[in-house]
Protein backbone atom coordinates (compact mmCIF):
# COMPACT_ATOMS: atom_id res chain seq x y z
CA UNK A 1 0.00 0.00 0.00
CA UNK A 2 2.86 2.72 0.62
CA UNK A 3 4.38 1.66 -2.74
CA UNK A 4 1.31 2.53 -4.40
CA UNK A 5 0.81 5.45 -2.54
CA UNK A 6 4.30 6.91 -3.57
CA UNK A 7 3.80 6.06 -6.73
CA UNK A 8 0.33 7.81 -7.16
CA UNK A 9 1.89 10.75 -6.33
CA UNK A 10 4.60 10.69 -8.72
CA UNK A 11 2.09 9.33 -11.40
CA UNK A 12 -0.17 12.55 -10.52
CA UNK A 13 2.96 15.15 -10.89
CA UNK A 14 3.80 13.38 -14.38
CA UNK A 15 0.02 13.79 -15.34
CA UNK A 16 0.18 17.39 -14.47
CA UNK A 17 3.59 17.84 -16.17
CA UNK A 18 2.67 16.34 -19.13
CA UNK A 19 -1.18 16.93 -19.48
CA UNK A 20 -1.40 20.16 -21.66
CA UNK A 21 1.70 19.85 -23.34
CA UNK A 22 1.47 17.51 -26.82
CA UNK A 23 3.39 14.45 -25.34
CA UNK A 24 0.62 11.99 -24.10
CA UNK A 25 0.06 12.32 -20.37
CA UNK A 26 -1.63 9.21 -20.39
CA UNK A 27 0.81 7.37 -22.17
CA UNK A 28 3.40 8.12 -19.69
CA UNK A 29 1.03 7.38 -16.64
CA UNK A 30 0.49 4.00 -18.13
CA UNK A 31 4.01 3.80 -19.52
CA UNK A 32 5.30 4.22 -15.80
CA UNK A 33 2.74 2.80 -13.98
CA UNK A 34 3.72 -1.09 -15.88
CA UNK A 35 7.46 0.07 -14.86
CA UNK A 36 6.73 0.52 -11.32
CA UNK A 37 3.75 -2.39 -10.66
CA UNK A 38 1.56 0.08 -10.57
CA UNK A 39 -2.59 -1.56 -9.39
CA UNK A 40 -5.02 0.70 -10.69
CA UNK A 41 -8.13 -0.75 -10.55
CA UNK A 42 -10.24 -0.42 -13.84
CA UNK A 43 -7.48 1.66 -14.79
CA UNK A 44 -9.72 4.41 -12.97
CA UNK A 45 -6.96 6.17 -11.52
CA UNK A 46 -5.51 6.61 -14.86
CA UNK A 47 -8.55 8.71 -16.09
CA UNK A 48 -9.98 10.43 -12.79
CA UNK A 49 -6.49 12.38 -11.94
CA UNK A 50 -6.76 14.36 -14.97
CA UNK A 51 -9.61 16.38 -13.02
CA UNK A 52 -6.50 17.70 -11.00
CA UNK A 53 -5.31 19.01 -14.48
CA UNK A 54 -9.07 20.49 -15.24
CA UNK A 55 -9.25 22.28 -12.29
CA UNK A 56 -5.58 24.10 -12.94
CA UNK A 57 -5.84 25.05 -16.21
CA UNK A 58 -10.04 26.53 -14.73
CA UNK A 59 -7.89 28.45 -12.24
CA UNK A 60 -5.28 30.09 -14.75
CA UNK A 61 -8.28 30.78 -17.59
CA UNK A 62 -10.87 31.65 -14.83
CA UNK A 63 -10.52 35.49 -15.99
CA UNK A 64 -10.89 34.97 -19.37
CA UNK A 65 -13.79 32.24 -18.91
CA UNK A 66 -15.47 35.13 -17.22
CA UNK A 67 -15.20 37.66 -19.78
CA UNK A 68 -16.23 35.38 -22.67
CA UNK A 69 -19.34 33.74 -20.90
CA UNK A 70 -20.45 37.43 -19.16
CA UNK A 71 -19.97 39.13 -22.87
CA UNK A 72 -21.74 36.17 -24.88
CA UNK A 73 -25.26 37.80 -24.66
CA UNK A 74 -24.20 40.78 -26.58
CA UNK A 75 -20.42 39.60 -28.35
CA UNK A 76 -21.01 37.68 -31.43
CA UNK A 77 -17.10 36.50 -31.30
CA UNK A 78 -17.52 35.32 -27.61
CA UNK A 79 -20.95 33.27 -28.72
CA UNK A 80 -19.37 32.21 -31.55
CA UNK A 81 -16.33 30.39 -29.38
CA UNK A 82 -18.13 28.70 -27.25
CA UNK A 83 -19.92 26.98 -29.75
CA UNK A 84 -16.77 26.22 -31.18
CA UNK A 85 -15.24 24.47 -28.58
CA UNK A 86 -18.58 22.63 -27.85
CA UNK A 87 -18.75 21.42 -31.30
CA UNK A 88 -15.27 20.21 -31.37
CA UNK A 89 -16.12 18.34 -28.09
CA UNK A 90 -18.78 16.31 -29.46
CA UNK A 91 -16.65 13.89 -31.84
CA UNK A 92 -14.52 12.25 -28.67
CA UNK A 93 -17.57 12.08 -26.25
CA UNK A 94 -19.76 10.20 -28.71
CA UNK A 95 -16.75 8.07 -29.63
CA UNK A 96 -15.41 7.67 -26.26
CA UNK A 97 -18.80 6.35 -24.62
CA UNK A 98 -18.97 3.91 -27.92
CA UNK A 99 -15.39 2.50 -27.67
CA UNK A 100 -14.78 2.77 -23.69
CA UNK A 101 -14.85 -0.88 -23.25
CA UNK A 102 -11.55 -1.19 -26.13
CA UNK A 103 -9.94 1.60 -24.95
CA UNK A 104 -10.10 0.69 -21.21
CA UNK A 105 -9.17 -3.39 -21.82
CA UNK A 106 -7.60 -3.31 -24.94
CA UNK A 107 -5.47 -0.42 -25.22
CA UNK A 108 -4.57 0.53 -21.92
CA UNK A 109 -3.08 -2.71 -21.30
CA UNK A 110 -1.14 -2.84 -24.78
CA UNK A 111 2.18 -0.82 -23.66
CA UNK A 112 4.08 -1.22 -26.80
CA UNK A 113 1.36 -0.17 -28.75
CA UNK A 114 1.51 3.00 -26.79
CA UNK A 115 5.27 3.32 -26.86
CA UNK A 116 4.66 2.85 -31.06
CA UNK A 117 2.39 5.68 -30.63
CA UNK A 118 5.14 8.28 -29.06
CA UNK A 119 7.30 7.74 -31.45
CA UNK A 120 5.05 7.91 -34.29
CA UNK A 121 3.33 10.93 -32.91
CA UNK A 122 6.88 12.68 -32.23
CA UNK A 123 7.88 12.14 -35.90
CA UNK A 124 4.30 13.84 -36.93
CA UNK A 125 4.50 17.03 -34.62
CA UNK A 126 8.38 17.66 -35.40
CA UNK A 127 7.08 17.67 -39.04
CA UNK A 128 3.98 19.56 -38.65
CA UNK A 129 6.21 22.23 -36.25
CA UNK A 130 8.94 22.82 -39.13
CA UNK A 131 5.76 23.07 -41.97
CA UNK A 132 3.67 25.57 -39.91
CA UNK A 133 3.98 28.64 -41.39
CA UNK A 134 1.85 32.36 -42.46
CA UNK A 135 -0.84 30.99 -39.76
CA UNK A 136 -4.40 32.81 -40.21
CA UNK A 137 -5.26 32.67 -36.74
CA UNK A 138 -3.45 34.45 -34.17
CA UNK A 139 -6.40 34.30 -30.84
CA UNK A 140 -7.98 30.87 -30.36
CA UNK A 141 -11.16 33.14 -29.96
CA UNK A 142 -10.63 33.83 -33.90
CA UNK A 143 -11.00 29.99 -35.60
CA UNK A 144 -14.05 28.93 -36.92
CA UNK A 145 -16.33 26.28 -36.11
CA UNK A 146 -15.37 24.58 -39.10
CA UNK A 147 -11.88 24.68 -38.21
CA UNK A 148 -12.87 24.07 -34.81
CA UNK A 149 -14.92 20.60 -35.52
CA UNK A 150 -12.12 19.86 -37.72
CA UNK A 151 -9.39 19.95 -34.78
CA UNK A 152 -12.40 18.01 -32.68
CA UNK A 153 -12.49 15.11 -34.88
CA UNK A 154 -8.47 14.92 -35.37
CA UNK A 155 -8.74 15.07 -30.97
CA UNK A 156 -10.41 11.20 -31.44
CA UNK A 157 -7.23 10.08 -32.63
CA UNK A 158 -5.91 10.55 -29.08
CA UNK A 159 -8.64 7.92 -27.97
CA UNK A 160 -5.52 5.63 -28.58
CA UNK A 161 -3.21 6.20 -25.55
CA UNK A 162 0.40 7.76 -26.77
CA UNK A 163 -1.32 10.40 -29.49
CA UNK A 164 -1.83 12.79 -27.36
CA UNK A 165 -5.02 14.44 -26.93
CA UNK A 166 -3.10 18.44 -26.66
CA UNK A 167 -0.79 16.39 -29.57
CA UNK A 168 -3.50 15.73 -31.49
CA UNK A 169 -5.51 19.37 -31.06
CA UNK A 170 -2.73 21.48 -31.44
CA UNK A 171 -1.29 19.42 -34.46
CA UNK A 172 -4.75 19.53 -36.19
CA UNK A 173 -4.89 23.65 -35.35
CA UNK A 174 -1.50 24.24 -36.71
CA UNK A 175 -2.50 22.06 -39.97
CA UNK A 176 -5.88 24.22 -40.09
CA UNK A 177 -3.97 27.51 -40.19
CA UNK A 178 -3.81 28.81 -36.37
CA UNK A 179 -0.43 30.15 -34.78
CA UNK A 180 1.65 27.78 -31.69
CA UNK A 181 0.64 29.67 -29.37
CA UNK A 182 -3.40 29.56 -30.14
CA UNK A 183 -2.98 26.29 -31.32
CA UNK A 184 -2.21 25.40 -27.36
CA UNK A 185 -4.71 28.07 -26.17
CA UNK A 186 -7.48 26.11 -28.22
CA UNK A 187 -5.88 22.94 -26.95
CA UNK A 188 -6.14 23.94 -23.22
CA UNK A 189 -10.13 25.03 -23.74
CA UNK A 190 -11.03 22.06 -25.58
CA UNK A 191 -9.56 20.16 -22.83
CA UNK A 192 -12.20 21.27 -20.35
CA UNK A 193 -15.12 19.83 -21.69
CA UNK A 194 -13.57 16.76 -23.19
CA UNK A 195 -11.73 15.68 -20.02
CA UNK A 196 -14.51 16.94 -17.32
CA UNK A 197 -16.52 14.69 -19.55
CA UNK A 198 -14.28 11.81 -19.20
CA UNK A 199 -14.03 11.96 -15.81
CA UNK A 200 -17.35 11.94 -15.26
CA UNK A 201 -18.09 9.31 -17.30
CA UNK A 202 -15.13 7.09 -15.83
CA UNK A 203 -16.02 7.35 -12.31
CA UNK A 204 -19.57 6.51 -13.10
CA UNK A 205 -18.12 3.28 -15.10
CA UNK A 206 -16.50 2.46 -12.12
CA UNK A 207 -18.18 3.44 -9.20
CA UNK A 208 -18.69 -0.20 -8.39
CA UNK A 209 -14.92 -1.35 -7.86
CA UNK A 210 -13.19 2.01 -6.39
CA UNK A 211 -12.10 0.46 -2.80
CA UNK A 212 -11.13 3.44 -0.26
CA UNK A 213 -7.25 2.63 -1.33
CA UNK A 214 -8.42 3.03 -4.89
CA UNK A 215 -10.02 6.62 -3.97
CA UNK A 216 -6.87 7.59 -1.59
CA UNK A 217 -4.38 7.40 -4.32
CA UNK A 218 -6.63 8.93 -6.91
CA UNK A 219 -7.00 11.93 -4.16
CA UNK A 220 -3.20 12.07 -3.81
CA UNK A 221 -2.85 11.69 -7.51
CA UNK A 222 -5.54 14.59 -8.25
CA UNK A 223 -3.62 17.22 -5.85
CA UNK A 224 0.04 16.32 -7.44
CA UNK A 225 -1.72 16.50 -11.09
CA UNK A 226 -2.91 19.74 -9.76
CA UNK A 227 0.40 21.79 -8.49
CA UNK A 228 2.39 20.40 -11.68
CA UNK A 229 -0.69 21.11 -14.31
CA UNK A 230 -0.80 25.02 -12.77
CA UNK A 231 3.07 25.29 -13.24
CA UNK A 232 3.24 23.79 -17.27
CA UNK A 233 -0.32 25.94 -17.83
CA UNK A 234 1.53 29.28 -16.60
CA UNK A 235 4.76 28.74 -18.94
CA UNK A 236 3.82 26.80 -21.68
CA UNK A 237 2.04 29.23 -23.97
CA UNK A 238 4.89 31.98 -23.52
CA UNK A 239 7.78 28.95 -24.49
CA UNK A 240 5.94 27.70 -27.46
CA UNK A 241 5.55 31.00 -28.95
CA UNK A 242 9.41 31.21 -29.25
CA UNK A 243 10.59 27.94 -29.36
CA UNK A 244 7.98 25.82 -31.15
CA UNK A 245 6.95 22.16 -30.18
CA UNK A 246 10.38 20.43 -31.43
CA UNK A 247 11.71 19.67 -27.89
CA UNK A 248 8.99 17.79 -27.26
CA UNK A 249 8.83 16.10 -30.85
CA UNK A 250 12.06 14.65 -29.30
CA UNK A 251 10.97 14.03 -26.29
CA UNK A 252 8.18 11.51 -27.54
CA UNK A 253 10.71 9.56 -29.80
CA UNK A 254 13.30 9.29 -26.71
CA UNK A 255 10.81 8.08 -24.32
CA UNK A 256 9.22 5.47 -26.94
CA UNK A 257 12.14 3.99 -27.94
CA UNK A 258 13.35 3.34 -24.69
CA UNK A 259 9.99 2.15 -23.84
CA UNK A 260 9.99 0.07 -26.57
CA UNK A 261 13.80 -1.43 -25.61
CA UNK A 262 12.71 -2.01 -21.92
CA UNK A 263 9.75 -4.41 -22.87
CA UNK A 264 11.26 -5.79 -25.57
CA UNK A 265 13.78 -6.66 -22.49
CA UNK A 266 11.23 -8.12 -20.53
CA UNK A 267 10.39 -5.37 -18.18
Amino acid sequence: MEHNTIVAALLGLLEGLTEFIPVSSTGHVLLAGHFLGFDSPGRAFEVLIQFGAILAILSVYAGRLWRIFTSAPHDPRARRFIASVLLAFLPAAVIGVMAHRIIKEVLFETPMLIASMLILGGVVLLFVDRMAKNPRYHSAEDIPIPRAIGIGLIQCLAMIPGVSRSGATITGALLLGADKRSAAEFSFFLSMPTMLGAFVYDLYKNRDILDAASAGNIVIGFICAFLSALLVAKVLLNYVSVHGYAVFAWWRIIVGVVALAALAAGW
